[in-house]
């Protein structure tokens, strides 16, 4: 889907905060901006994902900060991608015109304007005429920072203590306060251009001529067709499917090779509620899975660069947590202290707004099967594993060996205490027995005896204390009757066979008590208290789960149904924040790489099926 279906009055004045649903996304490879369907950038972090925010009106319309580029007059908007790109398009339709704003940042070769981060605005007038106003207003450091504004040979330059960013226009630009604003007409064939660029040490100030910005969107165009071209999918969804892919591109720190697990924080799981946190760090789980998604597609760099980032940017470390974090910061740093923002209301009222993620600090032991499994398929499909990584997988597999019976916070990250997950347990048999297939078609060193026992002890343990016989199903812990949805994993993770009759009884249960026209639900959580107040919504990465377990089960009418009823949920633009709410608005962090990725794979194994 590339058009917007949803058309809405532009309201002329954007100072509202517009639903996660009705933005686009675009980015360098080392941060991201979200741009709504009328015109405004309100979230954006210049440099890198995980810096402080310049717009933050998502977050906060008073005081976030916004860059505001409209029409003055009334006018109905849609919005787009390129085709094949991630340079997002949004349409203006007035009484007397059509105008487009081409919002994109230059991506040549990786690095050519890697240190500048320009962010580019091009406004183009296609049919009559349009009369435009422009608001560009940093609030630095998360609307924390004062900053000054003056203009300079042509530039107007916002410089706060840390950070100066430089404006450059082709037309007027006035300084209003501490904002920029400029009003202008175009006419049938005209343009404007807007750059926002960070300035600092070798990086100087340079205008961003109508000529200069019509060169740099080419070769932005070139960029991501070129990557793109890559791609080995020739199925059915292929529009969402790639666009998924785009999406997880965009959310790739080029420097080291990590993915972020969304570019926000803290937009919100329930309105008004408090499960908001900041997903601009590189989960594990998420990563690996990312990697798995794009050597599905035959996307071998992303891969090869993520292995660099395990190998080069993180440190193991001996500790109760094991050697493995949860996440890390986009450099490999390992502290990660959360932080309230309590200046801020958070997106539509929903606080607190967060930075920095306490769960850092958590045992969760799923992750380890996550990446050894990423690994292996690194390893099948990319290039043979180096004998350093190797060492790596016999360190994490021995400590797993000794660690897998530990209780943890496991996949959700509940803050409810730890317990005895299957789906920890699930991830810790796959983590061996990946490692046991690597060593077997590679002839390499392994302690086989000692893993072997480990990995058929989990296997009891689960078929043993995961299932409950009154459910006839199995549970999210040892000893409960409580369902989750992170079982649909032990198919897909080839632990049981996906029509075995255990199986078979499970996905029935999961069916009658977490699904709802197809959207599933993680758990129960008045039945399994997860330390949080209020509800959530459905998660969209186990909704894909679901589709395809069902259809390796055989299933594959229903899973076809499904799938297509989850392609309805995304947005205008194909994205998909991380749940969808009870009306089918989209909430949580957007857009969410977990959700992309296993939109991938679920197209993948339905177009297999299917034939």
């Amino acid at each position: 889907m590339t058009v917007a279906e949803n058309i809405r009055p532009h309201r002329g004045d954007t100072s509202g905060c517009v639903p996660i649903a009705e933005h686009g996304l675009i980015g360098d490879l080392r941060t991201a901006a979200l741009v709504d369907t009328g015109g405004t950038i309100d979230w954006y972090c210049p440099a890198r994902f995980d810096a402080p925010s310049v717009f933050a009106s998502i977050l906060d319309t008073d005081r976030g900060g916004a860059f505001r580029l409209t029409p003055e007059v009334p006018a109905r908007t849609k919005q787009f991608y390129f085709p094949d790109t991630n340079i997002l398009i949004t349409r203006f339709f007035a009484d007397d015109g059509v105008a487009e704003v081409q919002d994109f940042m230059p991506i040549v070769d990786d690095s050519r304007e890697a240190d500048r981060h320009r962010l580019i605005r091009r406004v183009l007038c296609v049919r009559g005429s349009l009369p435009f106003t422009a608001r560009v207003a940093p609030r630095f450091d998360y609307a924390r920072q004062s900053h000054t504004v003056h203009t300079a040979e042509g530039l107007t330059v916002f410089a706060s203590p840390e950070l100066s960013l430089a404006l450059t226009s082709s037309v007027t630009t006035e300084i209003d306060g501490p904002d920029a604003v400029s009003s202008f007409k175009l006419v049938e064939g005209e343009a404007a251009v807007f750059a926002l660029d960070r300035i600092g040490g070798a990086v100087q100030p340079r205008s961003c001529p109508l000529a200069e910005a019509e060169q740099l969107f080419d070769a932005t165009v070139r960029y991501w067709r070129r990557w793109l071209s890559q791609s080995r999918y020739r199925g059915r969804w292929r529009e969402m499917v790639h666009r998924s892919a785009l999406t997880l591109k965009l959310l790739t720190y080029a420097p080291t090779g990590a993915i972020v697990a969304a570019p926000t924080t803290s937009l919100p799981e329930q309105l008004g509620g408090e499960r908001n946190w900041d997903y601009r760090y590189v989960w594990i789980r998420d990563a690996a899975f990312c990697i798995y998604a794009l050597l599905r597609l035959g996307f071998t760099q992303e891969a090869e660069a993520f292995v660099r980032f395990l190998s080069e940017d993180i440190c193991l470390k001996s500790g109760p947590g094991g050697p493995l974090q949860i996440m890390y910061g986009i450099d490999g740093r390992s502290d990660i202290p959360e932080e309230i923002l309590s200046h801020l209301r958070g997106h539509l009222g929903s606080s607190p707004v967060r930075v920095g993620n306490a769960a850092v600090d958590q045992l969760q032991l799923d992750i380890y099967g996550a990446l050894v499994d990423s690994l292996y398929l690194y390893d099948k499909w990319g290039r043979p594993l180096a004998s350093d990584h190797w060492d790596t997988v016999c360190e994490l597999v021995g400590w797993v060996c000794d660690n897998w019976d530990r209780p943890d916070m496991s996949v959700w990250e509940t803050r409810a205490g730890p317990g005895r997950f299957l789906y920890s347990r699930l991830m810790c048999w796959v983590a061996i027995e990946r490692a046991m297939r690597i060593a077997r078609h590679r002839g390499l060193p392994a302690d086989m005896p000692r893993w072997s026992r480990a990995r058929d002890d989990i296997y009891r343990r689960i078929m043993r204390s995961g299932w409950s016989p009154r459910r006839r199903a199995f549970v999210q812990r040892e000893g409960e009757e409580v369902l989750d949805a992170s079982v649909l994993m032990m198919p897909l993770a080839k632990f049981i066979s996906p029509t075995d009759p255990k199986w078979l009884s499970t996905l029935d249960a999961l069916g009658e008590e977490l699904v709802a026209d197809s959207l599933v639900y993680r758990y129960d959580p008045t039945v399994s208290p997860d330390g949080l107040r209020g509800e959530e919504g459905t998660f969209s990465i186990c909704s894909f789960w679901y589709v395809e377990a069902l259809s390796r089960a055989g299933r594959v009418d229903e899973a076809r149904l499904a799938f297509e009823k989850m392609l309805t949920y995304a947005n205008h633009v194909g994205l998909y924040a991380e749940e969808i709410g009870h009306t089918g608005e989209q909430i949580g962090n957007f857009p969410q790489a977990f959700t992309h990725l296993s939109l991938i794979s679920a197209a993948f194994n339905l177009d297999r099926a299917l034939g």
